[in-house]
C-alpha cells in the first residue's frame, strides 16, 4: 500500500510541475539544438561525399566511373576488394565471376567483417544461393546493391566505425 500511495502523491504533483515549467523561460542550453547528421538528412542514393571529416587511416569513396573508383584522392581502375581499410584489386570482371572462391579471403581474415557490401555494377542481380551460403558461413551479412550505392554505404558504415568489407565491380559493368 505504501508504494501505491507514493505513486498517487507523485501523480498529484505532475500538474503543478507542468504549470511551473510553462512559466519559466527556456534556459539558454535548451535553445541550442544539435544539427542532424548529414548521413540521416540525405539519402544514400543522392551522393557519395556525405562526410567531410574522415580520419586519415580510413578509406573514403569520393567518386566512381564506369571503369573504376576514386578513393582518398586516388583513382583505381577495375574491380576492387576492400578489407580492413585496405584496397586490393579483385579478379571478377562481371557479376557471374563472383564465386565463393573469389571471396575466399574471408575464410582467413580476422576479425571477420560484420557485413560485406557487394557492388554488382550498374544493376542489382540476384545472388546465387551457394554464394549466399558461403558468405553466411563466414559470419558476415550480405548487402548486394549497385556499385554506386555500395560505395556510399561503405563510406557511412566505415565512418561509423563498423567492421565492413566491400567487393565492387565498376559501375559500368552491366552483366
Amino acid at each position: 500500500m505504501a508504494m501505491g500511495g507514493g505513486r498517487q502523491k507523485i501523480a498529484s504533483m505532475v500538474p503543478h510541475l507542468v504549470k511551473t515549467l510553462r512559466k519559466q523561460p527556456p534556459s539558454p542550453t535548451t535553445t541550442n539544438h544539435t544539427l542532424p547528421s548529414l548521413r540521416r538528412t540525405f539519402s544514400l542514393y543522392d551522393q557519395i561525399n556525405l562526410i567531410d571529416a574522415v580520419p586519415d587511416d580510413q578509406l573514403r569513396f569520393q567518386g566512381y566511373s564506369d571503369t573504376g573508383f576514386t578513393i582518398n584522392g586516388t583513382i583505381y581502375e577495375g574491380s576492387l576488394l576492400i578489407v580492413e581499410n585496405k584496397i586490393m584489386t579483385w579478379a571478377p570482371k562481371k557479376f557471374s565471376d563472383i564465386t565463393p572462391q573469389s571471396l575466399s579471403i574471408f575464410q582467413v581474415v580476422r576479425p571477420v567483417p560484420e557485413i560485406l557490401i557487394l557492388g554488382c555494377g550498374r544493376n542489382i542481380f540476384p545472388v546465387d544461393p551457394e554464394l549466399r551460403r558461403f558468405i553466411r558461413s563466414t559470419g558476415m551479412k550480405l548487402e548486394a546493391v549497385d556499385s554506386r550505392n555500395a560505395s556510399s554505404t561503405y563510406n557511412i558504415l566505415n565512418e561509423e566505425g563498423r567492421h565492413v568489407a566491400a567487393a565492387l565491380l565498376p559501375y559500368g559493368v552491366e552483366s
